[in-house]
């Protein structure tokens, strides 16, 4: 990567990366931070990315750096009222992730996801990516996507039946 093209074309993705970064509600702060970091790794592995989707590249791993950050972060507290048990049991997995008042408890079960599940539902749900965006951004088809979020409804469903009856 010697080329002012190049550096111009890395510039312009990564801009787009920090827009991006910024829409899922990012601090400007940990947004830099993130696309900073995304720019480091992009140097330091250029020559073994395969991939001809430089874009997707960059987003995956300034998602996975701010998954790895908020992880390592962020600690998970259960405060649980009886009555709040009933009324989230009743409700489909949707119906819950929509619901920031229960988000302590959304935040346990989808810990205890795979982490490709947790991204999907997070993405979908919370942040409101259709799916062909989805797809874009894990360089996957709609249709794998649709499956994928279908499992992870379905899983979502299991683990807080399991967790909250």
């Amino acid at each position: 990567m010697n080329n002012s093209d190049d550096l111009r074309s890395l510039n312009s993705e990564l801009n787009i990366v920090y827009r991006y970064l910024r829409k899922l509600k990012i601090t400007h702060e940990d947004a830099e931070d993130i696309v900073q970091e995304t720019a480091y790794k992009f140097l330091q592995y250029y020559d073994s990315i395969r991939t001809k989707k430089i874009r997707s590249w960059l987003i995956r791993v300034a998602l996975n750096f701010h998954y790895d950050q908020t992880r390592k972060n962020s600690r998970i507290k259960l405060d649980l009222r009886e009555d709040q048990v009933k009324t989230l049991s009743k409700d489909l997995p949707e119906e819950i992730l929509l619901s920031h008042e229960h988000w302590s408890e959304i935040e346990y079960i989808l810990s205890k996801l795979k982490p490709t599940y947790r991204e999907l539902l997070l993405l979908k749900y919370i942040w409101e990516f259709k799916y062909d965006e989805i797809a874009e951004i894990l360089d996957l088809k709609a249709n794998n996507i649709k499956t994928s979020l279908f499992r992870a409804r379905k899983e979502f469903a299991k683990l807080y039946k399991e967790v909250y009856r």
